[in-house]
Order: structure tokens, then sequence, then C-alpha cells
């Protein structure tokens, strides 16, 4: 619903708003995440988006205004690694003062969320933190960030969020069939009666580099069955419009817990999700081919009328339904090429 002193929602071709706008803040990242950067792919050769080519803190202040302009009240700073991008607090408090703008959210792998790191970005008006943890065992997580970074690292990290008030936690797990769904259970036992949220996320073929198999795909169902067997669990409801994740709350007042299904209940539908990489390329689907190039208008000096001119012509254009058609399709993730997760973030 629209109110009084907001813009009206822009729609596209499906009818659907947009409203969450996730930022690119480098390509970079410090973890090879087997679903995400395999080593093999990103090694030391690989090509980097050089300094130049990405965004200014201030250009990027200038498109979230934009983007706000066009409805957009749900920020998520993203990477690569967001934390690796100097002045991240300084943009942060920016993005804060834009009118319009009232959740700003950060996804990291929290390797560089140290308690003053997070203090500083609650100060600076950050709402919430996202932490990726894959497994609860040294072996199973080292083997999936490929970075020989132990667990206690990053549970620190999620107390530090925690002890400056960047609450709820969430905590996304990707669950990769063969490789960590013994860590499931494991994972909902260890945060229940927290306020952390554990998000189980399907094993995605987000890019082109992770060698995606269907079957290595652990579903939905089974993960709720797998939580449910040992904590009971019934729906939670009261999702936000355009939320990704379906709730589940224990019986017993433990908690939620969340699970993000895009390959076996694809919520394109009602997707109201766009991201721009680091580099200033407009993408409306996690799965798009190509981005549209808002880095050179901007730095030929277009101004905020043509600007806006260009984001709701390409989102009034909208069409993707990545997921949907992927189901419908199961050969299409070999169809056709796709950015890689680490350019526009998860």
């Amino acid at each position: 619903m629209t109110t009084a002193g907001s813009p009206a929602p822009i729609l596209d071709r499906m009818r659907r708003p947009l409203r969450d706008l996730r930022i690119s803040l480098t390509d970079r990242c410090n973890f090879r995440c087997r679903y995400c950067m395999p080593r093999e792919v990103f090694g030391p050769g690989y090509a980097f988006m050089p300094t130049a080519s990405l965004l200014t803190l201030a250009e990027i202040e200038r498109l979230a205004r934009l983007f706000a302009s066009l409805g957009v009240d749900k920020i998520r700073l993203t990477g690569g690694e967001p934390l690796l991008r100097q002045g991240i607090e300084t943009l942060v408090g920016r993005v804060r003062g834009i009118a319009g703008i009232d959740d700003i959210a950060l996804t990291t792998n929290g390797f560089l969320l140290t308690p003053a790191r997070a203090t500083a970005l609650r100060r600076a008006g950050l709402s919430r933190v996202t932490v990726s943890l894959d497994a609860l065992d040294d072996p199973t997580f080292m083997a999936m960030n490929d970075a020989r970074v132990p667990v206690s690292r990053i549970l620190g990290a999620i107390d530090a969020a925690a002890g400056a008030g960047l609450a709820p936690v969430k905590i996304n797990t990707v669950v990769k069939r063969g490789v960590n769904e013994h860590a499931i259970v494991e994972l909902a036992s260890y945060f229940r009666q927290t306020g952390h949220i554990v998000r189980y996320i399907e094993y995605m073929d987000v890019g082109n580099t992770n060698g995606w198999r269907l079957e290595d795909v652990v579903g939905a169902q089974e993960i709720l069955e797998r939580i449910d067997a040992v904590y009971p669990l019934e729906a939670a409801g009261g999702d936000r419009p355009g939320e990704v994740a379906r709730r589940y709350r224990y019986r017993d007042g433990g908690g939620e817990i969340g699970i993000i299904a895009s390959v076996t209940q694809p919520f394109c539908a009602t997707c109201t999700r766009a991201r721009l990489s680091a580099d200033g390329r407009f993408y409306m689907c996690l799965f798009a081919s190509e981005g549209l190039d808002l880095r050179t208008p901007l730095r030929a000096g277009a101004d905020d009328a043509a600007l806006l001119e260009i984001l709701g012509a390409a989102w009034r254009g909208r069409r993707d339904r990545y997921s949907l058609e992927r189901t419908a399709r199961t050969d299409m993730p070999q169809a056709r090429p796709k950015v890689e997760m680490s350019a526009i973030g998860g």
C-alpha cells in the first residue's frame, strides 16, 4: 500500500513493484566458497574489477536516492565480501539519510566483523546483519569456504553483531547434498533459543562456475522434515511482501527458521528485488545474463531525470522469472550464461 508522501509503486510486466535493492560494493572476497567462487576459477590470475571501474561512494549514494524515489525502501549491502570495501561505514551513514529507506542490512562472511566494526556499523545506521555459516564442524566448514577459516571465527562475528544491536542476526546456510546436509539439524539445535534465525538456502545454479547439478540440491521439504522430526515446527506467517524465505517457528517457542527454496518452490511471481553491481550495472534477476550499464551515463553527466527514465523503463520492461522457467525446463541451467554471484551478491 502506498502511504502519504511515499512514491507510487513502479511495476514490471508481471505487476511486481520495485522494493528491494542489493548493492554490491566489490567483487572480491577473502573466501573461496565452492558454490560461489571456486578457487580453480577465482585464483591468483583472475581479473577482478579494477578500482577505477567501481562506483564511488557518492555515486552509490546518488543511485540509491534515485531507486528510493522509485519505491525502494530496503537496501542490502553485499559483495563479494562488502567489508573489504573501504568507507563502508561512511556509505551506511549516507544511505541512512535517504528519505524512504527504512531498512539497511549487510550480508557478510563474518571474517572481518569484529566487535569494533559491528559497533561502528550500528552507529552509522546499519539495521541488521546476515552472516554466512554452512556448518558447525571445522572440517565441513573449511572444505566449503576453502580458506581455512574455522567456525569459531564466524561464531565470534555473530556474537559481535548481536552485541552491537544488529539483531536479529540471520545465518545463511547453503545446503548441498553429500557435503553438509548433516548440519541442518545441528545448526537448528545450536541457534534455538538465541534469537538468531537460521535460513537454509537450496543450492542454486547461480553463475556458470560452481558445477551445479539438480541432484546436489537438498529440497525445502526435506530440510523442513529433518528439523521438524527433532524440533516440531509450524508456519510462522506474517511475511513481508517480496520476502523470499518461508518462515517457520518452533512449536515450543524456541524461535524460528527460514527456508529459501528458489529451486523447488520458485518465488519469481512476487520478486521485488533488483541488484546493482560494484561497477554500476543494474540487474533485475539473480540469474540474469546481462546488466544495464548505469556507470556510463552517470559519469557522462546525466541528470537525475535522465537516470530515472533509464531505471523506470528498464523495470517496466522486466519480465524475468528464471526460477519458474528452470523448474519447467531442467535443461535450462546450461542453456545460457549467467552473471556470477560474486559480482552481484546472493
